[in-house]
């Protein structure tokens, strides 16, 4: 494959656009393990962001259904004409994911996996559409820079750990599957990656209030300088003592940082900001 993949892009004069982060792996084995782990199986819908020169989209198309891939780049399209000939259960779409409507996209895919190969650029603002958005994607499999990945699957209290961190705790868990190093890709970047699946659980941490769950995430990272309370205070324009009333009932620290809130005690906490404002509503 690498040297069909090649010679395509030789072919059509493709130049790498550095802009848009396009790094492709073209390993067979590794295409088609990262399909494999990431549980495509006959039955499935698969949609694809990043299209590239096909490699990844050929590895999907090998054991699903069906598979939707985007890509942004259209002098990539005489290129996909001649990796992905002769595959039937593949459609390119030519077209920014981000600006995607993805509840129209669904009512043609049904259920569907996300699987991608993705620059960091584009990383945050691609799983938050996802998250946000999609009522179908049952799982997000991407290939991500390896100190992404790690942001993404962190524990509290490591220096890794973040708000998208707790954003992807509220779809579903995320670990990392695959470590690929950077030799795997073309052009070769400055750094290795690794593949993280997040399998979508959306109800785990119970959050009712999700526009307060975030604003509560906003606030436990505003400044890791700064106490949870007084963050709570400039992202709620509470009281001192009102944040520390919030605090101490949630049985958390006076003096606690907000990275140090598991995605679980952030949605406790989320919960208990909810109910002193809907009291102090009450009492007006």
């Amino acid at each position: 494959m690498e040297n069909d993949v090649k010679d395509a892009l030789r072919r059509e004069n493709f130049s790498f656009k550095k802009r848009l982060g396009q790094n492709f792996i073209t390993d067979k084995e590794l295409l088609a393990s990262i399909a494999r782990r990431a549980g495509v199986s006959r039955s499935d819908v698969v949609v694809e962001i990043g299209c590239g020169a096909g490699t990844l989209t050929a590895a999907l198309a090998e054991r699903a259904k069906r598979v939707v891939s985007f890509e942004v780049d259209k002098s990539l399209k005489p290129v996909l004409e001649r990796t992905l000939a002769g595959i039937d259960n593949v459609e390119v779409v030519f077209r920014d994911f981000l600006k995607t409507d993805l509840k129209e996209l669904e009512k043609s895919t049904g259920a569907y996996s996300v699987v991608a190969n993705i620059p960091y650029y584009v990383t945050t603002p691609i799983i938050t559409k996802i998250i946000e958005e999609s009522e179908l994607c049952s799982s997000v499999t991407v290939t991500v820079q390896q100190e992404v990945a790690e942001r993404l699957c962190a524990r509290e209290g490591t220096p890794e750990y973040g708000a998208i961190t707790a954003a992807v705790a509220l779809y579903g868990r995320a670990e990392i599957i695959m470590r690929v190093p950077r030799e795997a890709f073309t052009p070769r970047p400055n750094v290795d990656s690794a593949v993280v699946k997040i399998v979508a659980e959306r109800d785990r941490l119970g959050v009712k209030d999700v526009p307060l769950y975030k604003k509560t995430v906003r606030a436990a990272f505003l400044s890791r300088r700064k106490t949870l309370e007084n963050n709570l205070v400039s992202v709620f324009g509470l009281t001192r003592g009102e944040a520390q009333e919030i605090l101490s009932g949630g049985g958390i620290e006076k003096n606690a940082r907000g990275e140090t809130l598991s995605p679980e005690a952030l949605a406790r906490l989320s919960e208990r900001i909810g109910a002193h404002f809907a009291a102090a509503k009450e009492d007006k």
